[in-house]
This record gives C-alpha cells, structure tokens and sequence, in this order.
C-alpha cells in the first residue's frame, strides 16, 4: 500500500459513519486505520488516513464541544480535515461545528448524499426534494430537524454558494466567501457538485495556504470519497490499493452474531425479511436457539418505548452475554451508538477496512482477526443482513487469521492515570466513582483507583450507580472495561467511618493515596495522577502538615518548586504564588520565579497540543501601577526583567497587563493562559469563568498531576447530590496533557 502524500485526519462522530468513510480511501490506495481511541495518534512513518470515531453523538453538548477541540489540537499545520456529518443532520452539529471554528478553521459545509436524495439547496437540507423538518427522519430525535443550516451554526457567519454545476466561476467564488466569513456553505445534490467541491478545495489549500490550510471539508460520506478519489488523482496514488486474492484457508466457521440497536424504519424492515429468510432474531439470548458456527443469530432491541439510554443498555448486556459464551464470534452491528458500545466491551481500539457491500455498509477486521460488520440505522437494502452474514461467512474462508498489516493498528495509547480517592468523609468517593462510570472513561484512559473499595462502593450507593469495584495488588493486573474500577486499596478506612466529619484517619488515608500513586509515577507505571479533594485539617489532624495537594506531590516526588494551574472551559491560569499570605507574596515574587512560572505554563500547553501559546501576565499593582501612581515599581522590579528574557527565548509572553483586563481578554479568547501573581487573583476569576468545570493542574512534577477545584464538601457527602462533571474533565486534562505510555 502507498505511503500516504500527507496527514489526513477524518472526524466521524459515531462507528458507522467511521466505517462508512475509511473504505474510499483504502480503495484509493492510502493507508488506512479506523480508530476508537481518542489518544492516539497517527503514524509518522506511514502516515496513514486516520478515521477517528470521536463517538460524540450522544453525548451532552458541553462535552461534544470540548472533544472536539481537544482533538483540533492534535493534527499538524499542514494535516488535511474532513468532518464527516450525518446526511440527515442528526448529532451534536452546533457544538462540533463551533469548536471546530472557535479552534481557528474556517469550514466549507456540503452536506448532499445524492444516492438516498439528501440534498442542499438555497442552504437548507431536503429529502427527496422535501425540507427534512417535514419528513419524519427525526420522530425518535429529541430535538427539532433545522430548517435551515444557519439553524446547526450557533449564530456564526456564513455565506451560502450555488452548487457547482451552476456556477462557471465556482473556485473564485468559495475563495471569497472564506475571505469574508468563517463559514461557507454550499448547495449540492449531485456526485459531479462534490466532485467540483472537493477539487476546489484541495486547489485553494495549494494556491492559497494562507486561507485555506486552516480549513475543514464538512460533508457527508459522500463528499469523502469525492474528496479521496481527487487526492488520489493529485497525487498519483489511485488505484495502488493492494487487493489480492488469498487462497482459501481452512480456518473453522466462527459463530454469528447480529446486533440491531437502530430504531430506523429501514432496521425494521431490514429485520423482518432476515427472519423471513430463518435467521433467528430476538432480544434476549434465552430466546435465541443454541448458535451454530457459520449460522447466524440476531438480537434486536427491545421495542417496548422504553427510555432509548435503557434499550441500549439491555441490548449491550445481551451481546456481552452472547460473546462470553462465544468470545470469538463475527458481528454485524446496525447503528453506531450500538456498534460502538458492543466493540467498546471487546476492548476493540482500532479496526482495517475491508470490504464494502452497498453504501455505508461495510466490514472491518480488527487486530485479533474478528470481522466486524457494520452499518448506519437509515442504510441498506432491504435484504442486507442476510447479504452482510453471507459475506462475513466468505470471508471467514479467504482472510488471515490476522490483519495482513498490523502497520496500520496502534499500540494502545491510552495512558495509564493513578486517580486518588482524596478524603474519606467527603465527596471523593462519589465523585471517583461517578468519573469512571462516565461513557468517556475507558475510552481515553487506563484508570488505577488508589482508595478504599468499601468507600467507593458506598459513594456508588449514594449515586444510584452499578459499579464492579475489583480490587488489585498492582497495575498489571487490572482490566479495564466500561463499568469495572480497579482499586488499589491499602485498607486505611474503618466500615464506619462517618460521613461529612473532620476525621484524621480520613486525612491520613489520603495521605498515603498520594503518596502511593506518586510511587507508581516515579516507576512509569502511570503516565497522570488526577485527584479528588481531601481535606487539610483532616490531613493537619493525622499529623502531616502540608498546605495541600501541591505541596504534597512536590515532597513525595523530591521537586523543589512546582506551579498550580487553574483550568476551565474560557480560561487557564497559573499561580506565580499561592498558599502564602498576600504580603508574603509580594516580597516573594521576583524575576527568577515569574520567569519560571511562565516557563511551566509554556511547557505545558505545548505538551496539550498547541505549539505556540499567547500568555498575558498579570501585574501586581492596580492599573499595571500606573506608571509609578500605584505602588513601589513592583511591575518594573520583579515581571518586567522575566518578560524580557522570555520574549528573548521566543515565548510569546505579555504585560505586565492590569489584572481585570487580563481577565476579560482571556475571557474572549486572546490569550490561551493568564499569569497570576498571587492565589486570589487568580482563582477569583476562574470560579466566575467556569467552576463547574474547573480543573486544578500541577505543573513542574515529573507527570501531570490534575484535580477537581472544589472541596470535599462535607455539608453533601454521602447524599449522592454532588456534581461529578469537575472530576470526569479533571480525567480528561490529566489525558490530555500526559504522556504517552511505554510499550
């Protein structure tokens, strides 16, 4: 298979739209990996079309919004984007699509699907020439189908274009809508209007970097493989695809299982001429007849109108339960949300594409040699389950036990995160539990929980959760599947300690939480340490008198100095001081410590992913001093000398900057990281700007250690009222900004 001419990342929001996307391009001749682990990266020596399943469809807006911005951090300057969409709009679009313009890409939205007559025009979406609002393709959506696509842009601007096919001077015209707004959409309905957008695109991305290497393709799975097919004629590549024809092996038949998880009219169809043809279909596996190898069986959602999250949860019980008895069965899943959630339980991070039967339909292999057959709900004929088992039978017969190139598979890249249960009393348990049990967890992480397994199984009580508490002498032995927690516990807690009190053997056991994952980070066993709340007169009372949790990690891991950065949302910001009083401060601040603040911070955000990081710097002073009105030169004395060596150095660090004006800049987007001078001026307004999600990093450790910015709590803990949302992006800042793990 041909090295690939350059980056290529392609965004799908669930499996089946992956899956659906990453046959055009090995078709073309380009490497290609499907991926389902949010961490990791694509390969610097082939350089494949990466198909990240960013498995945000269902989920919150807020946390969509998040994702995806993470992930705009990850590409290179010169990486070519493709967002693919649904074709009927469904999904967390305003989000997604705002994260990606708020992240600096300008996007070109062409949203047609000629062969099912989705189409755009005047720039609203139509079905077979009707507005999509009118038809029912949104009945199970619980919101609204837009009108029009400037309903999906949050208020953004945009221009809409006439389709192509209409437009002599189409290039000249999408180069000036770029030029004027951030959004341009384009009215299409035929495969020639995609042809021409994905041509002229890839023109202007040559003729015009300036404006168009910042820019996204947004488009639907036809819009890709446009979009393949003229990068392939660029660059000589197609028709490179290495397909051959292997000699029939005798590997066994394997078992067959179908999953159908989509509520589409099409799924439901597609079911009932599949038992028609004696392919036993049912909810649970008690009703399905003892399997056979090579003969396939089907569970399908339950369709009591029962809440869909409860659906699937069943669905995902009975396939799990389906595949311990027959752990090596092939599978053909309908609806990404199922299809994911079945492969997530397999511990399935990345998949090769191999064949695909009608649009959108296709089968994978994963790493262990499974095939893995999918589809969106809406696709296929009606006799395409039948078809899909049939294929996944031939198959069987003709491949390798394993993938011919594991040279497009990733190691795992998941890192390993030490996540300590904080104090006893207080919220640390819940709020441990609750992160874990998040859908996100597992998916961009290996947690080991250092805390106490009867606590946590108390904190999962009090959240209404089910939980698999496993408890685990060391690292290797854990497992790491959605709703296990792998515990190390060193048996510090009585049953009955109390909740919501001062307690010393509560402050005592966490104490040794840290100190047993800063154990584990000085070994490389764990690449993050993320931590929730104890309580320093808890911690005082057992005798370990430590301001708090940073100065804690600095003495178990032997660093001298490290800094506290406060992260939310709008804002970050690191602390040049911060537990000592504000006169102290004061005489504590100068040129050497701004400097390495400064420093830390830098580090930092180019190890998140952004490689040249605009840093305001506070003053001390009221009104940056005023030119001496206000104070005794502190800004000249102590923040002016750093700034000039840091400037120097090429770290794009100003002021010294008047601390409310700081702040709203921030606020709007100008710097990517405030410096503030001492404990208050910084975290007054980071509670203001976001404390629901407010993250406390420590930076200058050996790993990145990151936690909740709250307390323990103890007025709620044990009521199972606490919000856990702090915690579960405490995990994902600890992912983002930790290092990758050894193989």
């Amino acid at each position: 298979m041909a090295t690939n001419p350059m980056e290529v990342l392609i965004l799908a929001d669930d499996f089946s739209g992956a899956c659906e996307v990453s046959l055009p391009w090995s078709d073309q001749g380009f490497a290609t990996r499907i991926s389902l682990d949010l961490a990791a990266g694509s390969s610097n020596k082939s350089r494949p079309v990466t198909v990240l399943d960013t498995n945000s469809r269902y989920l919150d807006p807020a946390k969509a919004y998040r994702r995806i911005q993470d992930l705009c951090r990850r590409p290179s300057q010169d990486a070519l984007v493709f967002k693919k969409i649904d074709s009927l709009w469904r999904g967390n679009l305003n989000a997604e699509l705002s994260a990606l313009a708020d992240s600096g890409y300008r996007l070109i939205i062409a949203g047609a699907l000629p062969h099912l007559e989705r189409t755009v025009d005047n720039g609203r979406p139509l079905v077979a020439g009707q507005p999509l609002a009118s038809t029912d393709a949104w009945q199970v959506e619980a919101g609204q189908a837009p009108e029009s696509i400037t309903d999906l842009l949050g208020g953004l601007e945009s221009a809409t274009l006439a389709r192509p096919s209409t437009d002599g001077s189409f290039q000249e015209h999408l180069a000036a809508a770029l030029g004027s707004a951030p959004i341009a959409i384009v009215d299409c309905s035929t495969e020639a209007d995609l042809h021409s957008i994905a041509e002229s695109w890839l023109g202007l991305r040559a003729a015009h970097p300036e404006l168009f290497a910042r820019s996204i393709l947004v488009g639907t799975g036809a819009l890709n493989a446009a979009l393949a097919s003229a990068l392939a004629a660029r660059h000589g590549t197609a028709g490179q695809a290495a397909h051959q024809d292997p000699a029939a092996s005798d590997a066994p038949a394997r078992h067959l299982l179908g999953v159908v998880g989509s509520a589409s009219g099409p799924s439901g169809q597609q079911l009932k001429l599949a038992q028609n043809h004696g392919i036993p279909c049912a909810e649970t596996t008690g009703e399905l007849p003892a399997p056979k190898p090579g003969e396939p069986v089907i569970l399908r959602a339950a369709r009591n109108g029962t809440e869909p999250s409860a659906v699937l949860h069943q669905l995902r019980n009975q396939a799990a339960a389906f595949l311990a008895a027959h752990p090596d069965s092939d599978l053909f899943l309908t609806g990404g949300e199922t299809a994911r959630a079945v492969l997530d339980d397999l511990g399935v991070t990345s998949l090769a594409p191999r064949q695909q039967l009608e649009p959108g339909v296709v089968i994978c292999q994963a790493p262990d040699g499974r095939l893995v057959g999918t589809k969106p709900g809406s696709f296929g004929s009606p006799g395409i389950l039948s078809k899909a088992f049939s294929t996944l039978r031939d198959l069987r017969a003709i491949l390798p036990q394993e993938p011919e190139s594991m040279s497009t598979i990733s190691p795992d890249s998941r890192p390993f995160i030490a996540v300590t249960m904080g104090d006893g009393s207080g919220v640390g348990p819940e709020v441990t539990v609750g992160a874990l049990l998040d859908a996100n967890a597992y998916s961009i992480s290996r947690p080991i929980v250092i805390g106490d397994c009867h606590r946590l199984s108390l904190g999962a009580k009090a959240l209404g959760l089910k939980a698999d508490i496993v408890e685990i002498s060391d690292v290797a032995e854990a497992q790491f599947v959605p709703g296990r927690i792998n515990v190390i516990d060193p048996h510090l807690l009585s049953a009955d300690l109390e909740w919501g009190k001062i307690s010393g053997e509560a402050g005592n056991a966490a104490y040794h939480y840290i100190r047993i994952a800063c154990e584990l980070a000085m070994r490389g066993e764990v690449q993050g340490i993320c931590t929730a709340p104890l309580n320093k007169a808890a911690l005082h009372e057992a005798g370990h008198i430590y301001p708090g949790h940073t100065e804690l990690l600095a003495h178990f891991m032997g660093v001298d100095e490290v800094s506290m950065m406060l992260s939310t949302p709008k804002v970050k910001v690191i602390h040049v001081t911060t537990h000592v009083g504000l006169i102290d401060a004061i005489k504590k601040i100068e040129p050497g410590l701004v400097e390495r603040t400064v420093r830390r911070g830098h580090e930092a955000l180019v190890r998140a992913g952004n490689p040249t990081p605009k840093i305001g710097v506070c003053a001390i002073n009221p009104h940056a001093g005023e030119n001496g009105l206000f104070g005794y030169g502190e800004e000249e004395e102590k923040i002016i000398p750093a700034l000039e060596k840091l400037q120097a150095d090429g770290i794009n660090a100003i002021g010294p900057l008047p601390a409310d004006t700081a702040f709203f800049l921030a606020g709007r987007g100008d710097y990517d990281l405030i410096v503030a001078m001492y404990h208050d001026q910084g975290h007054g307004p980071v509670k203001v700007l976001g404390i629901e999600a407010g993250v406390n990093i420590t930076v200058g450790l050996p790993v990145i250690r990151t936690s909740v910015d709250h307390g323990t709590a103890f007025d709620i803990a044990g009521t199972g009222v606490v919000e856990v949302g702090s915690m579960i992006e405490a995990l994902q800042q600890s992912v983002n900004l930790a290092t990758a793990p050894a193989e």
